[in-house]
């Protein structure tokens, strides 16, 4: 399977199961089109009909350029068979039983009130909440003992606001390293916060101890501001755009992402993006809204139309700064074009409900933070373990094989079947296709392997 596609000066092809790319001329990129459909004489005849008054162009160069496509499908880098899916359903029994990160809600409770929030202002559809030391410790040894021989341990800080239980996150930590330190155990965590309750203390224990910190900003003030409230409505924009600065600079501009949200306000997000770089945020995301179709900020059909297009300016933005010396990250175009993620990434995906789950601040176990909240998808508890094994093994089934939707999708060793969450948010299904999640993910991957491909040519 290939895909194939122009964007700025360059023709692209992918070779879907080798992950080979292709940067091609227009007459090597029309025959390749053309190769397994049609005869080389056929070939031959229709380019000579498109390009014959073109100098050099001749039945002979044709030929050449035949017999080199020939060569690169011997060597599997064109037109490659699927060797995957044999293995898709046995990946996961290999790792079964182990889990290698949690994701902590600290905090059922937030000091904000933004109206999109798929948390219910953190609630998370029940009762306002903080994470004990007691249950937190008990989600950690939870970790280590169902962790296997893996070495590296993942934890995320999440909520509603973590910072509003800030001294059993510290707690927690040093609960965290003293257990990794007795069991050959290393911990990386990662804190998300709005921002709100940033001082100096944060900041020092955060650049101390968060291999990551991820930060919740809309862009410009006017969108972050009609969304990020306070409970008596007001804008949070100015308490936080000074904190964010502070611990992005006492950082040294590392290991941070500005994370933003589009929705039905600003499709137009690439001007969200400059507003970030303005402020000097040069490690950033932005993603798409989770939410019910029906609510007021749900991306409309028109609305995506004009996200694709912003997905393209934004690359071609990137390259420009970067040529210019002024570089910045995009999550999103984060894209490894000859190592890149094993193939049991490719094909499982995120590991949600298996190898990474959410933890309650009652200790009950949700596949992720998107799930926490709706009561069949339990899957047991920090003390218990998973005793919803029907479930478990329902994520455990998940992988891009499972969706015969992804049969004929190029980008399907890019996305892995996509998040459980929103297909189940929009079909009803786990395992099923959230068709305009689909739209905006190949179009992300089209603008990432272009960028990465102009990279490239530039070092050439």
């Amino acid at each position: 399977m290939i895909h194939q596609y122009r964007m700025g000066d360059l023709n692209i092809v992918l070779d879907v199961f080798s992950g080979s790319i292709h940067v091609v001329d227009d007459i090597a990129y029309d025959i390749i089109g053309m190769y397994e459909k049609c005869s080389a004489d056929e070939i031959a005849a229709e380019i000579l009909s498109r390009y014959g008054d073109r100098e050099g162009v001749n039945e002979d160069e044709i030929r050449e350029c035949l017999s080199q496509i020939g060569e690169l499908k011997a060597a599997g880098q064109l037109f490659a068979p699927d060797t995957f899916a044999p293995m898709a359903g046995k990946l996961k029994e290999k790792t079964s039983g182990v889990v290698k990160a949690l994701c902590l809600h600290i905090a059922h409770t937030c000091n904000l009130n933004c109206s999109y929030c798929f948390a219910s202002q953190g609630k998370f559809r029940g009762e306002r909440a903080v994470m004990s030391l007691e249950v937190g410790k008990q989600a950690l040894d939870f970790l280590v003992a169902n962790s296997g021989s893996r070495k590296n341990l993942e934890v995320d800080f999440f909520g509603g606001e973590p910072l509003l239980n800030f001294g059993v996150v510290k707690q927690l930590v040093a609960y965290a390293r003293s257990i990794g330190e007795e069991n050959g155990k290393n911990f990386r965590f990662t804190l998300t916060t709005n921002g709100m309750l940033i001082d100096g203390n944060v900041i020092d224990f955060c650049n101390r101890e968060m291999g990551n910190v991820v930060l919740s900003l809309d862009g410009r003030r006017e969108i972050h501001d009609r969304f990020r409230v306070d409970y008596a409505g007001r804008g949070s924009w100015d308490t936080v755009v000074p904190k964010f600065r502070k611990l992005v600079d006492a950082r040294g501009g590392k290991n941070y992402y500005m994370r933003g949200t589009f929705t039905h306000a600003n499709p137009d997000f690439l001007n969200d993006i400059k507003a970030m770089l303005d402020l000097g945020f040069t490690e950033l995301s932005m993603e798409p809204v989770v939410c019910a179709k029906d609510d007021p900020s749900a991306l409309t059909e028109s609305d995506i139309e004009i996200v694709l297009s912003q997905y393209e300016e934004l690359a071609k933005l990137m390259l420009e700064r970067e040529r210019a010396g002024k570089p910045f990250t995009f999550y999103h175009y984060m894209v490894d074009l000859t190592g890149g993620p094993c193939i049991y990434k490719r094909v499982s995906g995120c590991g949600s409900g298996t190898e990474y789950m959410a933890v309650t601040p009652w200790g009950d176990l949700y596949p992720c933070h998107q799930f926490v909240g709706d009561e069949k998808f339990r899957l047991g508890n920090i003390w218990d373990g998973v005793t919803n094994k029907e479930i478990q093994d329902e994520f455990r089934a998940c992988n891009v094989y499972a969706h015969p939707e992804c049969a004929d999708c190029w980008a399907k060793l890019y996305c892995s079947g996509g998040c459980a969450a929103n297909a189940y948010h929009a079909t009803g299904r786990i395992n099923g296709i959230y068709e305009s999640g689909c739209r905006l993910f190949r179009k992300r991957m089209e603008c990432a392997i272009w960028l990465e491909a102009e990279r490239k040519l530039t070092q050439s």
